[in-house]
């Protein structure tokens, strides 16, 4: 909370709110033998694949916001279950693609449906999916995640070198 506001600030209810998100999608995505992070990235690649894209591992980074190395340890974690394929790019060797096995797929699709159930639920006091409400939620939660953010560095001696 803040000196001014005798309430939670933003940032304490984005943060809330992301880990009601998490759990609630860790749960029902459990069953079909994933986690939320594995769920962000399948359903991901999923969507990019409709679209003819067959993405390198850092393409998928950027696209989920995940960082690189961690999408490599989901994508391998996946890979030994069976549900992506990890290949080398022919235009670059350095590069990795990712494509959902038929298996992966299937899940993928059941995965898409439990959490587009979930996010009904979630959007139901603001109207529901459709609702003008939700749609202004949405353009304000795209305005800052468009929003650069650097950390402030104290301007201190303590922080500062000596010349």
């Amino acid at each position: 909370m803040s000196e001014s506001s005798p309430g939670p600030t933003p940032g304490f209810l984005v943060w809330r709110l992301a880990n009601k998100w998490r759990v609630a999608v860790d749960r029902a995505v459990a069953p079909l033998g994933l986690t939320h992070a594995q769920y962000s990235l399948v359903a991901s690649l999923y969507g990019m694949q409709r679209c003819g894209e067959r993405p390198s591992q850092r393409r998928l980074a950027d696209h989920t916001g995940l960082e690189a190395l961690y999408v490599s340890k989901l994508a391998r974690a996946l890979e030994s279950t069976g549900v992506i394929e990890r290949t080398r790019d022919p235009h670059d060797p350095r590069a990795v693609q990712l494509t959902l096995t038929q298996h992966g797929q299937a899940v993928t699709r059941q995965a898409i449906a439990v959490v587009q159930e979930l996010l009904r639920q979630l959007l139901q006091p603001l109207g529901g999916l459709d609702s003008p409400r939700t749609h202004a939620f949405t353009e304000e939660l795209t305005t800052l995640l468009n929003a650069p953010l650097a950390p402030s560095v104290p301007n201190d001696e303590s922080t500062q070198g000596t010349p």
